[in-house]
């Protein structure tokens, strides 16, 4: 076996035993998980989430993916825990407390103090018997047989798997509240993923020029209000009606049939009917009719009135594609 092969070798063979091991966890759900998921949703405080070494880092990606779909939650690191910071958990709010052994000094410390508060404690452990396991009011099982790690020491399969019920509980939650792609872009207002939720064709035609012409307008001035809004298009509009386009191919089209533009309007060489798209749409949707079409430019209207042009530039800029 090569270098090369044996790298792959391993490779597959972690990626096959944490798949393995997150199978099964669907065989170890129970109704502790749906009360669980039940008591946050009732919940009128946020959830808290502990854990300490890799656990810790799972629990504030966890923190992450509770964010942003629609349920408060904060990380708090079990040992700054019991050093202060027990003054994060308020009244109403739900702890998590994850652990792949359940037994950990920090956790056999913490838990009791969790408990004095009167707070739901739910549980994320391999080991449902541990101290931890036993001290919750709701248990959700994270058993791993085995960690990728040949030596079974570092946390690789264990810590997938509490990763994967933490999505769990997020998913369940965001279903419960009838969370929706418009709720989404409130908490994802920034990059590609945000822009396709929430950005609109008015947002981009806006700040375009607008590039018109009548339809007696001659074919010179017609190239002229095309270069100087570079967008590569002039819309023909008459009474704000739009009654057709022209576009830089187009103007090719007509200077390869003939050199002889004089006398010719912008109704002897626009094409009717051109596609348009309402100023409020979205801009992903733009990009579909863009790509369906296979053209590069697209009219926006506001009550049937010609409104500005979407080119598929805008949309790359704006890394909508």
């Amino acid at each position: 076996m090569t270098p090369q092969e044996k790298i792959l070798s391993v490779a597959k063979e972690t990626i096959l035993t944490e798949a393995k091991a997150i199978a099964n966890l669907e065989q170890l759900l129970d109704q502790n998980f749906a009360m669980a998921v039940e008591t946050i949703y009732k919940s009128k405080g946020r959830v808290i989430i502990t854990g300490i070494g890799k656990s810790a880092v799972i629990a504030t990606k966890i923190v992450a993916t509770l964010n942003s779909t629609g349920t408060p939650a904060v990380f708090m690191h079990a040992a700054d825990a019991i050093h202060g910071d027990l003054g994060t958990i308020l009244k109403d709010d739900v702890v998590i407390c994850i652990s792949k052994s359940g037994n950990t000094p920090e956790i056999k410390v913490l838990v009791p103090l969790i408990k004095n508060f009167k707070n739901t404690l739910i549980a994320i452990t391999g080991n449902k018997d541990s101290f931890l396991g036993q001290q919750a009011d709701f248990t959700l099982n994270s058993f791993v047989e085995k960690e990728a790690c040949p030596n079974n020491l570092a946390p690789t399969t264990s810590t997938t798997a509490q990763l994967v019920l933490g999505d769990a509980l997020a998913v369940c939650l965001l279903d419960l509240r009838g969370f929706s792609s418009r709720d989404f872009a409130k908490y994802h207002p920034g990059g590609a993923l945000g822009k396709k939720l929430y950005l609109r064709v008015s947002d981009i035609a806006e700040q375009n020029q607008k590039p018109v012409v009548s339809p007696n307008t001659p074919i010179p001035k017609v190239i002229v209000e095309i270069s100087e809004k570079m967008l590569g298009v002039a819309a023909v509009v008459e009474n704000d009606k739009i009654l057709g386009i022209v576009t830089d191919g187009d103007i090719r089209r007509m200077l390869y049939k003939s050199t002889d533009i004089s006398g010719l309007e912008a109704k002897d060489i626009m094409s009717e009917n051109p596609k348009i798209i309402d100023h409020n749409a979205m801009a992903v949707d733009a990009l579909d009719v863009l790509e369906e079409n296979k053209i590069s430019q697209l009219l926006a209207v506001k009550n049937g009135k010609y409104y500005g042009v979407v080119h598929l530039h805008n949309l790359i800029r704006e890394g909508i594609i």
